[in-house]
């Protein structure tokens, strides 16, 4: 089956007020796709609903042409980085992604867990817990988080956000390796986050 991410038809309105609607985007394979808008047009909810974690007032989302609405099988074809997600605060950077793998009911593999958090630049033999960590540090384990399981599709909800110039080219780096087989999907209100995307939805023109 041919990777593919599509919305038809997106409107989104919470307590009577319409965030956004008339959103419709189609994506494939080596794709990129940028949500943008001011703070407040509604990328986060849009990102949200395409990861099945909100239900849209009207329109559907299709990943992988499979519109079942098994939640899992959508969790296991999507890799997302958003700063509303949080780490576990008590555990190793190891440890975090041992439990990422085991929330997915996947068996914890070391040597890949180990590999990516190299990858994003944090020491796989440090144990003490990531509550000592700093806010860029965390954002980069959210990265090594989000690929664990080998998602198809990279969701990235403001992808440099609390990263210093390192961490952004290693982003860069993780975006471009992605985009050599799946699909990137960005939202930010910054365009050098996704210089050249493939499709863009301006969600300021969607209210």
């Amino acid at each position: 089956m041919a990777l593919r991410v599509r919305g038809d038809s997106l409107r989104h309105a919470f307590n009577r007020k319409v965030i956004f609607r008339d959103v419709s985007f189609d994506v494939t394979a080596r794709r990129s796709l940028m949500v943008a808008g001011r703070n407040g047009a509604g990328k986060s909810t849009l990102i949200k609903i395409l990861c099945g974690v909100l239900s849209p007032t009207a329109g559907t989302v299709t990943i992988d042409a499979d519109d079942t609405g098994d939640s899992f099988a959508v969790q296991r074809r999507i890799g997302l980085v958003a700063p509303y997600l949080q780490v576990y605060e008590e555990f190793s950077a190891l440890e975090n992604l041992h439990m990422s793998m085991t929330l997915r009911g996947a068996v914890p593999e070391d040597a890949r867990a180990r590999q990516l958090l190299e990858r994003v630049a944090l020491d796989p033999n440090r144990t003490d817990p990531v509550r000592g960590f700093s806010s860029g540090m965390k954002q980069r384990l959210k990265y090594a988080m989000a690929l664990i399981h080998r998602p198809p599709v990279l969701v990235l909800d403001e992808p440099m956000s609390n990263l210093d110039a390192d961490g952004i080219a290693i982003v860069r780096g993780i975006m471009q390796e992605h985009l050599q087989e799946g699909i990137v999907v960005v939202a930010t209100n910054d365009r050098s986050d996704l210089a050249a995307p493939d499709m863009e939805v301006d969600l300021n023109a969607r209210r």
